[in-house]
Parts: C-alpha cells; structure tokens; sequence
C-alpha cells in the first residue's frame, strides 16, 4: 500500500472508531423500564389546597374542643333547678305513671298472697296493708314533719267533708263508690300509709308529695288530701264509680 492510500484510508478508519463509541455509550434497550413513574422529587402532595384543608380540620378540631370545654364550665356554674310548689301545681298531678302503677299492682298482689298464706297456714293474722304512722312522710322537697300536738285523727269527720265535698263537684250520686273506695284505702285516715307500697294519704297518693299541687299542708290536712283525691278520681278515672270498678278489679286504683 502507498503512502497516499494510507493518509486516504485514515480518516474512514477513525470515522468507524467513532462511530462504534457511540453506540457502546448508548444505553441498552433491556434496560429501559418505561412503565415506572418517576420517583418524586420532594414532598410533591403536598399541595397549597391540601394544605389549605388541613389547617381547616385543625381549626375546627380546635373549636369544637374549645365548645365543648366552654359548655361543661357554663354547665356546672349554671344554678340548679329546684322545684318549687308553684312548678308542681303546673305540673299534671294526675297523669298516669307507669312506675308507680306497677308499685300498687305489686303491692296489691303481695296482699293476696299474704292472705292465701293465712288461709293455707290456718292462722289469723292483721293483714290489714293500712297503717297509721306516727310523722308524716317527707317528699318531694317537703321534710317530714310531727302531728300537731294533741291531734287525733277523725275519720267520721273527715268522711262527713269528703261527702260534702263530692257533693259540691256534682258527684252525690257516686258518693257510695267513694265512701267505700277510701275506706278499702285509708279508712278515711289522714295519716295512713299503705306497708306495701307506701302510699299516703286518704286518697291514698304514691307518692304522699303528689298532693302538694292542692296545698303546702299535704302532710297533715284532710281538706287538702280530699281535695287531690277528688281531682285525681276526676281525671284518670272519670267518676268515683269507676274508680271503685276499677279497684275491685284490680286491687288498686
């Protein structure tokens, strides 16, 4: 070969050298994973709007909790409600309720068993449920308080105003429903209480403390006990006739 071929071939051979460089630079194709995402560069979720949310959660979180915190406070320093004789004479005094009605059922029930079990035992025993207690029962804010010095009960008296009394709210005709119907409760006693049930009373009211919506002196008048027991008769039952059905049928009234 002449010394003007080599200086012709020369640049063709570096030409090639170059060439194969470059492909050997080149990444190869296995290499490549086109279906991976880029990793992120830096805390890319966290957004303006996303932040913006966030500091909202927070300031909600933070005032409910400040409400309810303020609430429990004011809860505590508001003034306790104490019922007053002007809030029970609101109040209905002779609603049904049924606490108390399941208390004379079991009370008239424990009545019968204990005079089957005289009868069975073959034994007399005072099964009267009726008893005259010695201070009136407290309730319903009312202590209990002592009869009246020298005082003695007189239902004859106290029978004679029921009658009357019955009489003024258009209830003669029923006044033998009624004469027979307290005498089973009370035998017209203002200061009788039932053992079973505890209820008080001529009327015979469970709680005795019901019939501060007729006066103060629930605890110890007569009047004042007819007076609940007439108004009591009146609205659940209607007439002192079907209170006294009522009673035969069940026990209680």
């Amino acid at each position: 070969m002449s010394s003007g071929q080599q200086l012709k071939d020369a640049p063709s051979s570096s030409r090639s050298r170059s060439r194969s460089k470059k492909q050997d630079a080149r990444p190869k194709r296995q290499d490549v994973r086109p279906d991976l995402p880029e990793a992120p560069s830096g805390p890319r979720w966290l957004t303006p709007k996303r932040v913006a949310g966030i500091g909202l959660t927070v300031a909600v979180l933070a005032g409910g909790t400040a409400y309810v915190v303020r609430t429990a406070i004011d809860n505590a320093n508001a003034p306790k409600n104490v019922l007053t004789l002007e809030d029970i004479a609101k109040a209905d005094p002779y609603a049904p309720n049924p606490e108390n009605d399941a208390l004379k059922a079991q009370a008239a029930q424990a009545l019968k068993e204990a005079e089957l079990k005289a009868v069975t035992d073959g034994r007399k025993a005072d099964l009267d449920p009726v008893k005259i207690v010695k201070k009136a029962p407290a309730g319903g804010g009312f202590n209990s308080v002592a009869f009246p010095a020298g005082s003695n009960p007189d239902p004859g008296s106290n029978k004679a105003l029921g009658k009357q009394m019955a009489e003024a709210k258009g209830w003669a005709a029923d006044w033998g429903c009624l004469e027979k119907l307290w005498d089973k409760e009370s035998h017209w006693n203002e200061r009788a209480m039932n053992s079973y049930s505890g209820a008080y009373g001529i009327p015979q009211s469970l709680p005795g403390s019901k019939m501060a919506s007729a006066g103060s002196d629930w605890q110890t008048n007569p009047a004042t006990q007819i007076k609940w027991g007439l108004g009591y008769i009146a609205g659940r039952y209607g007439t002192p006739c079907s209170a006294w059905a009522h009673s035969q049928s069940t026990g209680w009234y």
